[in-house]
């Protein structure tokens, strides 16, 4: 689970933000482009929410690794990052419904309530500042941990960590400038190369059990789907 989600988290990030590539990065752009493209743009939201998710188990295999020699430094950087994961999570919930007003209401009546509400209040407005600031804790953790490796790559992986902090925050962002791939590529060579390592180390899972996974990721998912 945890090599699934280092090798998947970043690559899934990626792979949502090529999906939505030339588009405007503000919400009325962003907006445009689903009525223009619904099934292209509810792609590249997918991947990159599911990324998000991928994380989870990512950031939890990376503290656990610091956590042997900078047990605090690890308790923080994965509680700062996981609540920042939580509001991303949170933003890609708002995303899809907005695309649903586009459904619903019309693109110009869509772009005027989110226009309207965008400001508005949520409870994970508090963790906003937690998005950015904790992958920076967790690079410094790693740094000290040596978690990523030693020397001149290790530090340059930590540094790749620590450039996580600049994907754009909040609801519809296209995440396609030049500080967004700095962040998505960044995360990909901090947390794929020791998503491979952790693959490549774990023991092998019983084929029955890959078979059992593989065949009720499709039940639950038509499950979820009929409500």
């Amino acid at each position: 689970m945890e090599g699934v989600g280092l090798v998947l988290g970043p690559l899934l990030l990626v792979a949502g933000v090529l999906a939505r590539l030339g588009q405007d990065d503000f919400f009325t752009g962003q907006l445009a482009a689903y009525a223009a493209q619904p099934g292209r743009m509810t792609l590249s939201y997918s991947l990159f929410a599911a990324g998000n998710v991928l994380l989870w188990p990512a950031v939890i295999c990376l503290a656990r690794r610091i956590g042997d020699s900078a047990p605090g430094w690890a308790r923080w950087g994965v509680a700062l990052v996981l609540a920042g994961l939580f509001g991303r999570v949170f933003h890609a919930g708002v995303s899809h419904l907005a695309f649903q007003m586009v459904d619903a209401l019309g693109l110009e009546a869509a772009q005027r309530a989110v226009a309207s509400s965008y400001g508005a209040f949520h409870v994970f407005k508090a963790v906003n500042i937690l998005i950015m600031t904790g992958w920076i804790v967790l690079a410094v953790a790693a740094f000290r941990a040596k978690a990523l490796g030693t020397g001149a790559i290790g530090a340059a992986r930590c540094v790749a960590l620590a450039l996580a902090h600049a994907l754009p925050i909040g609801v519809l962002k296209g995440s396609s400038d030049a500080l967004a791939w700095a962040a998505l590529l960044g995360l990909t060579v901090a947390l794929v190369p020791l998503g491979v390592t952790v693959l490549r180390q774990a023991p092998a899972p019983k084929p029955w059990l890959v078979a059992l996974v593989l065949v009720l990721i499709p039940i639950a998912f038509v499950a979820g789907v009929a409500g």
